[in-house]
């Protein structure tokens, strides 16, 4: 019933309909079809008193929709992190070779040769086990592409808003895994995984519906990444004077001593205004606020040596020192969040690299420990 109700409550959840959501809606429907179908054979191979079948039926059958139900859900997580659809002819390949296997265990898991019993079983888990290799692979290398698409469209560390996905796929890949050990135990013990594996689509689907609230996120990044061509960098080129900021090259940017002069003018106003704390900010937003390109703002803190992420940290973080010792009645977590860290565990992570010594440490010690990693530390712009 978990599966069947899950599985209506995301037909019935609408996706607002745009160009960019279309993909979020398909992965959507895809995991309320999965539910569904996982709902429909549990139920028929389960609570079916009269089936004829032996007892190694429910097994096999669990063991199926395991295997299918786990690549049609890596296939959706993968979706989510890709710009285009994860739908592709190879993973409608991978369905249909799911498909072959299962049909073939169906057919001769109870076959009076034992040597036919046990070919089809040690082929079906052969194929199911490369399946497990390749949708790890694929998966790894899909979240670190998206990883790094966000941080470099928002400047952030936002793994914490995606992380998600990847323990969803981690709890995926161990239920599946754990199909195999429950296969050797006797039937009643498979009731137990078939709760299980319930309670992980439980956890699934109320992460999704979750993350439906939040997709904008992952959006915008794709869009910028292949809508506005900032996946191509532009050109920047110094030289001593000219008497146009842009070249008739739109993929080059001219730039003088002047104009870092500008900013690092613009820069000292942006940090007497405190708009370092603000987070969730993307490239675009900031170099409009500091009034130059993104691509100037590289430049800039290449030649001292830092890049903007950085430097932005490590203002904070300052701020996170002062305001532990200053303001002992706000806990740890507000102090985080008035400091631009959105994300409680990065702030200590960051604050443990930086200072050397966790913010609980800080205050306790009132701001008097020497840090044992001064390599780690961000040297302040000159």
């Amino acid at each position: 019933m978990v599966a069947a109700t899950l599985s209506a409550l995301l037909f019935l959840i609408k996706v607002p309909s745009s160009p960019y959501t279309r993909k979020l809606a398909s992965t959507k429907n895809s995991i309320a079809v999965c539910y569904f179908i996982a709902f429909c054979i549990f139920s028929w191979t389960y609570y079916r008193i009269d089936f004829e079948w032996s007892e190694t039926f429910p097994a096999v059958m669990t063991f199926i929709v395991t295997a299918i139900a786990s690549s049609i859900l890596s296939y959706s997580l993968m979706g989510l992190l890709k710009e285009s659809s994860a739908w592709t002819d190879r993973s409608w390949l991978n369905i249909m070779v799911d498909g072959i296997w299962a049909l073939g265990l169906v057919n001769y898991y109870d076959h009076p040769s034992k040597w036919v019993r046990v070919l089809a079983f040690a082929s079906s888990l052969v194929v199911f086990v490369i399946q497990c290799i390749i949708h790890i692979i694929v998966f790894n290398k899909t979240y670190i592409e998206a990883l790094r698409n966000l941080e470099i469209y928002y400047e952030e560390d936002e793994e914490h808003k995606i992380k998600w996905i990847r323990f969803c796929y981690a709890m995926m890949m161990l239920t599946q895994m754990f199909v195999l050990v429950y296969l050797c135990l006797p039937r009643g013990w498979m009731k137990i995984y078939v709760l299980f594996y319930g309670l992980f689509m439980l956890y699934f689907a109320v992460n999704f519906i979750s993350f439906l609230g939040s997709h904008k996120l992952l959006l915008d990044a794709f869009a910028y990444k292949t809508l506005s061509g900032s996946a191509r960098q532009k050109k920047v080129k110094k030289v001593e004077k000219v008497s146009r900021k842009k070249s008739s090259n739109n993929d080059e940017i001219i730039y003088t001593d002047n104009d870092l002069r500008k900013l690092d003018e613009s820069l000292a106003k942006w940090v007497e205004d405190g708009r370092y704390r603000e987070y969730d900010k993307n490239r675009d937003e900031i170099a409009e606020e500091l009034k130059t390109s993104k691509e100037l703002i590289q430049v800039y803190f290449n030649e001292k040596g830092t890049d903007f992420r950085k430097w932005r940290t490590q203002l904070r973080i300052e701020d996170a020192k002062q305001m532990l010792l200053s303001s002992p009645q706000l806990s740890i977590n507000i102090i985080a969040e008035r400091c631009g860290f959105s994300d409680r565990s990065n702030f200590h992570r960051q604050f443990q690299k930086i200072v050397g010594c966790s913010p609980k440490q800080w205050r306790e010690c009132g701001g008097k420990f020497t840090a044992t990693d001064e390599s780690s530390r961000t040297e302040p712009l000159n």
